[in-house]
């Protein structure tokens, strides 16, 4: 973008991009020399090991949990598993299930040759590498060949907590003209460490995020797509203490979309921070791979911080997980970056304010697809007031070229919406998209006036906080609660114990597979 509407000075934007980038440098120095009982987990999936044991413990938890009770974690799971495949000839899933059985102790074999080691495991990751550019190449092949919706996307939820249900709910919504599906996880599942396996059928406020219901709900949605003409994208969320394996759970069956913020779990739901930064890493680069949308959180500091006051915040969060996502190898395209709408409506000139933020949001961010939040703070039981607000919302959307555009439905928060509201919900949207769709083009703003100066100031006190939390770093701002108000400290929250220090034999191929830096 050349010009700016807004008036924004393009040296301030790139000034705030080096600072983020600054603290960005930061926390990657800490995350290289780390990992987490829930990435060596993902590296276990990725050489095929899936199942439960006789307990219905998952065999990635029982193979990893074994090796750090063995006190041989930061060896790293690979390094332990192709020294067993050269030693015992079996493959990583009968190993896993002979360790379940008491029947085999990787950690006493004797650790020989390192590259040999190496190489046992080649069969298995170019198997999983192979299979996610597989899911990669269905999703173009679909959209090249019967299409997919104009963009914003209109993005909605099912809940049911049943699989099945899901399905039902999920291809009416496609149907009725929905581009994304999201399928809400169940109440509490991101404190689980472990993922469940299988279809499932008695979550709450949602359903469970297992391999298994992603394969049922992806299947569903190409079915329908095929029959509206329109690819439909699956959402699932890939936050919490098993973060980067849902995301390769996602990547091995063609999810499209996945909430991939560290900061989220962070501050909601109060995961420990250095715990979900090293996930995160990982997690976003089979995202990048996979190529999958991620969509970041920042929406949820409005709900816990007032919307006027703390709009820097969130820009200031945006500009750092754009750092981290680039870091982790995920270009712009993917990064679904979050804000919302969510100012309480009896602020005077409200409209203007969200209307100068989400255009500055996309002059900051220009090639990403923005996930845009519906009002949800300030609902009430007024229907009729409630559908104006959405229409509003819907009008700043496109009118900025906003990217996800999540739906704002009467009866969310009951968890799962009436199909009717959703009908509404998307009736709404395409009324005012369709009858507003250029005004971006045709309309311009006020020199100085209160639409350009908002801007402008939130801009500046973004990079002040920025330029504050790049001299203390990102760590000691999150114990000083800068982002929704709320605090949260370095060595508090779910997780601590999962996480090691790499020793020298630490392996991990798939990083530099992914990012593209070694064939």
């Amino acid at each position: 973008m050349k010009e700016s509407k807004l008036g924004l000075d393009f040296k301030k934007i790139e000034y705030a991009k080096s600072i983020a980038r600054n603290i960005s440098n930061d926390v990657q120095t800490f995350v290289d020399s780390y990992s987490t009982v829930a990435v060596e987990r993902t590296l276990c999936r990725l050489m095929g090991i899936d199942g439960v044991d006789s307990n219905d413990v998952p065999l990635p938890n029982v193979l990893v949990d074994f090796i750090k009770d063995k006190g041989m974690l930061g060896h790293g799971v690979l390094y332990l598993l192709g020294n067993a495949i050269l030693s015992t000839s079996l493959t990583p899933q009968q190993i896993a299930e002979k360790t379940s059985n008491n029947e085999l102790d990787i950690t006493t074999i004797p650790l020989g040759d390192e590259e040999k080691a190496h190489k046992a495991l080649e069969p298995y990751v170019n198997a999983s590498i192979k299979r996610i550019k597989n899911n990669r190449k269905r999703r173009e092949n679909y959209i090249a060949t019967i299409g997919e919706g104009s963009k914003p996307y209109l993005y909605v939820i099912v809940a049911t907590g049943n699989i099945y249900e899901d399905v039902v709910q999920a291809q009416a919504a496609a149907r009725q003209g929905a581009d994304i599906i999201a399928v809400i996880r169940t109440t509490g599942q991101s404190l689980l460490d472990y993922v469940p396996f299988g279809a499932t059928t008695e979550g709450f406020g949602g359903t469970f995020a297992t391999q298994e219901n992603f394969r049922i709900m992806r299947t569903a949605l190409d079915e329908v797509g095929e029959e509206v003409g329109r690819y439909i994208r699956l959402c699932n969320y890939c936050s919490g203490l098993c973060m980067p394996e849902i995301a390769v759970m996602g990547a091995l069956e063609g999810l499209d979309v996945m909430l991939n913020d560290a900061l989220y779990g962070i501050l909601f739901r109060d995961i420990n921070m250095q715990r979900t930064l090293v996930d995160q890493y990982f997690s976003r680069v089979i995202n990048g791979f996979a190529g999958v949308i991620i969509n970041t959180g920042e929406d949820n500091y409005l709900t816990t911080a007032d919307a006027f006051e703390q709009a820097h915040t969130v820009l200031a969060s945006d500009l750092i997980n754009e750092q981290l996502a680039f870091a982790a190898g995920l270009p712009s395209s993917q990064m679904g970056l979050g804000h919302a709408f969510e100012m309480n409506p009896d602020l005077e000139n409200g409209f203007l304010y969200e209307l100068s933020q989400a255009q500055m949001t996309r002059e900051i961010f220009p090639e990403a697809p923005l996930k845009y939040m519906p009002p949800t703070k300030f609902m009430t039981g007024n229907v009729f007031k409630g559908q104006i607000q959405n229409a509003l919302f819907n009008a700043i959307s496109i009118w900025t070229n906003q990217g996800l555009q999540l739906l704002g439905m009467i009866t969310e928060a009951i968890h799962t919406p009436f199909m009717s509201d959703r009908y509404l919900a998307i009736e709404n949207a395409k009324y005012v998209f369709n009858n507003m769709k250029s005004i971006g083009e045709e309309v311009e703003y006020k020199k100085d006036g209160i639409i350009q100066k908002r801007a402008q100031t939130v801009l500046d006190d973004a990079i002040n906080l920025l330029e504050k939390i790049d001299h203390e770093s990102l760590f000691d701002a999150l114990e000083k609660g800068i982002f929704g108000d709320v605090k949260r400290p370095k060595n508090g929250g779910k997780g601590l114990a999962g996480v090691f220090e790499k020793d020298s034999h630490y392996y991990n191929p798939f990083i530099k597979l992914m990012k593209g830096e070694t064939k």
